[in-house]
């Protein structure tokens, strides 16, 4: 089993900063890319950013330059650090881990979800 364990989320002033982090842990036995994405009440969920096991990371358009995701693979730990937050930053935030565990002695990929926390940027 594998879990997803979100946190730091909350309420927050335009302009302001936030920090999420998630923690995957379980019967893991590599973990390719993890990102996180966001759903805001009445649309669907979108792509916020992603970072692959090098490194190498990928932001939509409306965050480039506020956001930075990063993550310790030691510790298989993703987080995003979230700077000049607008209002339409407000969104339930969803941790993803594209990874590898050991089922029945055979090593299978799964794609997991966190169980999502709530980001409120206030105007």
């Amino acid at each position: 089993q594998v879990q997803l364990v979100e946190s730091g989320g909350g309420l927050v002033q335009t302009g302001g900063s936030l920090r999420l982090s998630c923690a995957a842990s379980g019967n893991i036995f590599s973990i390719n890319a993890m990102g996180w994405y966001r759903q805001a009440p009445g649309k669907q969920r979108e792509l916020v950013a992603t970072i692959t096991s090098g490194g190498s990371t990928n932001y939509a358009d409306s965050v480039k330059g506020r956001f930075t995701i990063s993550r310790d693979n030691a510790k298989n730990t993703v987080y995003l650090q979230m700077n000049s937050l607008k209002p339409e930053d407000t969104a339930v935030y969803y941790c993803n881990a594209d990874l590898s565990t050991v089922i029945a002695g055979t090593v299978e990929e799964y794609d997991y979800w966190g169980q999502g926390t709530q980001v409120t940027v206030s105007s």
